[in-house]
């Protein structure tokens, strides 16, 4: 199925993640040593920032972890959305222990002004997690493109679209991470440069703000795909196109196909058979036809069902 989500191999994701979880946790240790040394807004929020990361990467390995789960009586249709879920407290976590910390401090910052001093170790310290923030961001950014050209997608349009929130969540968060760490530069040499804290400030702000961007947009992707996220026209093709190449199928009328977890379809179809057979023989074939449906590593459970005589071809999205 070429247009469609093809299932990464189990590594890749979770090599990611931990190659995130690792970055993040070194970067938030000297950024809150630097911001202790210094007394800058901006590292403050910058420490806030890379902590609630590290703890974000948590929630994500679990997320990876429990929705790779194989379905089981009480969850017929797998374990998948649980990436979602375990993905949307990471994004929450982002918001509230990043974005609403950064954009406190900054404000009272703005209120009760500190100085700042020692800026040398702010600007090596930042330097140090560009490099390993960088690390961590070309990795995501390799498996999004790999997977981006499989689909012949866009990366970012990938990154949006994606069934995959671990691997959104990384990426987006990496993406402002770097971001944040320019804007951060840019408030601690003006502060330097003025010998006003409010530019450090309102590095802090502008850095809160972006998270709190981030985090909503990865809720909202989050929220579409616990509800019931259906797919691209591109992969219902490719999952129409796949049921009508069956040797036993004369005719597909009706295709439902929606997300049950990253890389996971459910797929519901309306079918005309080959030929005319007695009716145990036709429910065997559309049994026999579900289980070949699902061999397929994306699909994780098929229903087929026999169209009406005056019902019209599947038209396509």
């Amino acid at each position: 199925m070429a247009a469609s989500e093809k299932r990464d191999k189990p590594g890749s994701t979770l090599l990611t993640v931990a190659i995130a979880f690792a970055a993040n946790a070194l970067v938030a240790a000297a950024k809150s040593l630097a911001a202790i040394i210094t007394g800058s807004a901006s590292m403050t929020a910058e420490a806030a920032h890379s902590w609630a990361d590290t703890g974000n990467q948590v929630f994500l390995f679990v997320a990876e972890r429990r929705s790779r789960r194989p379905r089981d009586y009480s969850h017929p249709m797998g374990y998948g959305r649980e990436a979602y879920v375990w993905s949307m407290f990471a994004a929450f976590g982002l918001f509230t222990a990043g974005a609403v910390v950064s954009i406190m401090h900054g404000i009272q910052q703005i209120i009760t002004p500190e100085p700042a001093s020692d800026f040398l170790v702010a600007y090596v310290v930042l330097a140090v997690a560009f490099v390993l923030e960088g690390v961590s961001f070309v990795q995501a950014f390799r498996q999004t493109r790999k997977m981006a050209q499989q689909l012949e997608r866009n990366t970012l349009k990938q990154v949006l679209i994606s069934s995959d929130p671990t691997l959104r969540a990384v990426f987006a968060e990496d993406a402002a991470a770097l971001i944040g760490l320019v804007v951060a530069f840019a408030g601690v040499f003006l502060h330097q440069i003025t010998g006003s804290a409010v530019p450090d400030a309102v590095g802090s702000i502008v850095v809160g703000v972006l998270l709190a961007v981030v985090a909503v947009v990865l809720i909202d992707r989050n929220r579409r795909f616990l509800v019931g996220q259906g797919v691209t026209p591109d992969i219902e093709r490719s999952i129409a196109r796949r049921v009508l190449e069956h040797r036993d199928i004369a005719r597909l009328t009706y295709l439902h196909v929606e997300f049950v977890g990253p890389r996971k379809l459910y797929v519901v179809a309306a079918v005309d058979l080959q030929g005319d057979h007695p009716e145990h023989q036709v429910a065997v074939a559309l049994r026999r036809i579900e289980r070949e449906l699902e061999d397929h590593e994306t699909v994780e459970e098929a229903v087929l069902t026999l169209a009406t005589p005056d019902e019209t071809a599947w038209s396509g999205a």
